[in-house]
């Protein structure tokens, strides 16, 4: 058996035995994986080889792989070193095979790893290694006699008292890599550091805005994630002086327990002055960064997990679906600027309206355009009005509320507020110069905000997650973590709904299972000199898509109208004949199959277990027929901030207004009220019971009924509460 098949098993058992997961199941996630299979593809079609595990399971055995891979490596490397130098000794190599974790690895070669030029090694170099081993060992009555002998001109050793220095220097880096010692004065640092940060000096004023950080103390092992990330980039920023330490002695005392022998002798004189030193100039320093390192990813970690939190909810937002929509993109001085877009997204005209003009003709301004809009709104057929929710979006959204629809048959027509983070990025991208080369970006901008209505998720996948507005310091975090996390989350979405193979945009198709920008960019293009895909099949004679890539996209991708009414379905193409065999049994067609659900009642699915399928997947067969292509998403429900609460001058304490939460961080949550300034309800002030996670109480995009608790006008600051 090779030896990356022995480290594989090895990887599964430790694996399984971490996350209580059969090992079968995490063995054949990790074959799958192997063969280029994708987490969704896996979760959804593969269920009888992983034993039915969810995207997180499979997500986590993946994951957990790459670490101990990587693990695997940094011990092949270690290995290799030690060898070359003739520094592996059988005992040392059990060791270094024995160790599960990339610290204790470390930690093991630490003594044999090449250094700079130290202190102690300059002493090496002495020859004072004999000296330091005898003091080290209690073993001399009279260190300053026995010193005397290692008095050498020629190396520089000039007298017995820099002979004992020199040995001292040799004993500090002995205790200060000594695996063990490392091992438990680690644990006693995660217990008992503290961090401090200060101002710099002269810097309190540039500074300002970490003013809560000038002075302050807090445990490192119960410091909240966003606390954490906010003094390191005061410290990053250059106005905080940032420090990890415990109390000094009793750090000393845990040394002394295992170096120090209190027998009054002058070898315990200078073991103390060791230890002391081994403390002060090595250990510490080195704890410090290791704690820093971990306070970091700690809070990378948190940070990441709400941002993805944050990124799903927004991404599977509720959908308005193929409606036609007239968006706007709210303006006072220049203008409200206008889009009319068709079922399917298609820009079909633009224009700028002025209803908010305070001029003498504003009035008539106001007139024209509401004359403009019923003429669209007629021309069209438009269905709803997507009014972004920036400057002048609450008076816009009156505006058209305003309207009178009459002449065109109906009472009125939903205005639904749209939030445009994030827009201004879009319609500057080379994505949109791409989509509209003739159009500016404020055309561009109200495109997106009536798209995002329509599907958010399909024009969300445009953006950088970065700049959509939801998380917490994002940018300070680990990029790549943070990168592979939201990619992860926006191929799930994208996969758990499906996509409308005919109209897709190549950047929605790039997240689909199994494809990736280049041939999403070849489906596009095949289909604008071929037309529309009148089959799944038809993916075949794309370039650059083969059997494994059909494998992995076919069952996410739907077509509309085909002849074949599964390529509508999350049914996957390699299923097709078994449903082709129940049909056949039923004495009936597949549309007369999907139709009728007396038919589909008489369908035994164990007459169907093979080898290659299972109950699990014949269940979801059957669901799927239910409904075929159902969207996994809610319905949309129209939203109505607060009457004549515009402002943030129209906001007074106690009020009760509804609101839609923006964003969810560890401190609490963000909730737009309609005043163009996000309130934040306080962690604290989310429910009447003690919260860890604001989000096991709120999501982004939930309706929600808050309290106006404070208004501070001058620094722009809304707190309100949730507590009822």
């Amino acid at each position: 058996m090779s030896t990356q098949l022995k480290s594989s098993d090895s990887h599964a058992a430790r694996i399984a035995a971490e996350t209580q997961i059969l090992q079968r199941q995490v063995s054949a996630v990790l074959d799958l994986l192997a063969e280029g299979a994708t987490v969704p593809f896996i979760a959804r079609y593969r269920k009888e080889a992983s034993g039915s595990l969810d995207e997180v399971q499979i997500m986590t055995i993946r994951d957990r792989a790459q670490q101990l891979e990587e693990l695997d490596k940094r011990r092949e490397a270690i290995l290799k070193s030690l060898s070359e130098r003739n520094l592996l000794s059988p005992e040392l190599q059990v060791k270094v095979d024995a160790a599960v974790t990339l610290t204790e690895l470390e930690d093991l070669y630490l003594p044999f790893k090449p250094k700079r030029k130290t202190r102690a090694g300059t002493a090496r170099e002495k020859g004072l290694e004999a000296l330091a081993r005898e003091i080290f060992e209690y073993k001399l009555p009279d260190p300053q006699s026995r010193a005397r002998d290692f008095i050498c001109e020629e190396k520089g050793v000039k007298s017995a008292q820099e002979a004992i220095e020199g040995a001292r220097d040799i004993i500090a880096e002995w205790i200060s890599e000594d695996e063990n010692m490392r091992k438990e004065m680690r644990s006693f640092w995660r217990q008992n550091a503290q961090l401090y940060s200060k101002v710099v000096k002269n810097k309190e004023t540039e500074g300002a805005k970490f003013k809560d950080y000038f002075d302050w103390t807090e445990p490192c092992k119960t410091i909240p994630s966003h606390r954490i990330l906010a003094v390191f980039r005061g410290e990053e920023e250059g106005f905080l002086r940032v420090s990890i330490y415990p109390e000094e002695n009793k750090a000393l005392d845990l040394m002394d327990r295992r170096f120090f022998r209190n027998n009054k002798s002058e070898c315990s004189k200078i073991m103390e002055l060791a230890i002391e030193e081994s403390y002060d100039r090595l250990l510490e320093a080195s704890m410090e960064t290791e704690l820093k390192g971990e306070l970091k990813l700690r809070a990378d970690q948190e940070a990441i997990r709400v941002f993805v939190s944050n990124l799903r909810e927004l991404l599977m937002a509720a959908p308005l679906g193929e409606k036609s929509v007239l968006a706007v993109d709210p303006g006072f001085r220049t203008g409200c600027k206008i889009v009319c877009l068709s079922r399917q997204g298609a820009l079909l005209e633009h224009d700028v309206i002025y209803p908010h003009e305070e001029s003498a003709r504003g009035k008539e301004k106001r007139a024209e355009a509401e004359k403009k809009i019923l003429a669209l709104c007629k021309k069209f057929q438009i269905e709803a009005f997507a009014c972004g929710n920036g400057t002048a979006g609450r008076e816009t959204e009156a505006f058209l509320k305003g309207i009178d629809f009459t002449s065109l048959g109906v009472e009125k027509l939903p205005v639904i507020m749209v939030n445009e983070s994030g827009a201004s990025i879009y319609s500057a991208s080379e994505v949109a110069r791409e989509e509209f080369p003739d159009q500016d970006i404020t055309v561009r901008g109200a495109v997106s905000i009536g798209r995002r209505l329509m599907d958010p998720l399909a024009e969300l996948v445009k953006l950088d997650p970065k700049s959509i507005g939801v998380g917490q310091y994002q940018h300070d975090v680990d990029q790549k973590a943070l990168q592979s996390s939201l990619d992860d989350t926006v191929m799930s979405c994208v996969n758990s709904v499906g996509v409308e193979l005919n109209t897709a945009s190549k950047e929605l198709l790039s997240y689909v299972s199994g494809l990736n920008k280049q041939i999403a960019g070849n489906i596009v293009k095949h289909r604008q000199e071929n037309g529309p895909f009148s089959s799944r099949l038809e993916l075949k004679k794309v370039t650059r898509l083969g059997p494994k890539a059909f494998e992995q996209c076919a069952g996410f991708l739907r077509i509309r109208g085909s002849k074949n009414p599964l390529d509508a379905s999350a049914v996957h193409p390699e299923r097709y004949e078994l449903l082709q065999a129940m049909s056949k049994d039923l004495n009936c067609n597949l549309s007369e199959l999907m139709a009728n659900a007396d038919l589909r009642k008489k369908i035994d699915i164990r007459k169907y277990v093979s080898d290659s399928v299972g109950l699990p997947t014949l269940e979801d067969i059957l669901l799927e027929l239910e409904k075929p292509g159902r969207d996994p998403r809610a319905k949309l429900e129209q939203f109505q901030f607060a009457d004549g609460v515009n402002s943030i001058d129209d906001l007074r304490e106690g009020m009760q207004i509804p609101g839609i939460v923006t964003n969810v961080t560890a401190f609490g949550a963000f909730v737009d009220i309609g005043v163009h300034q996000d309130g934040l309800v306080h962690v604290s002030e989310l429910a009447d019971r003690f919260i860890k996670d604001p989000n096991e109480v709120v999501k982004v995009q939930q309706k929600v009924k808050v309290t106006v608790m404070q208004v501070d006008k001058a620094r722009k600051r809304i707190s309100l509460s949730m507590k009822r």
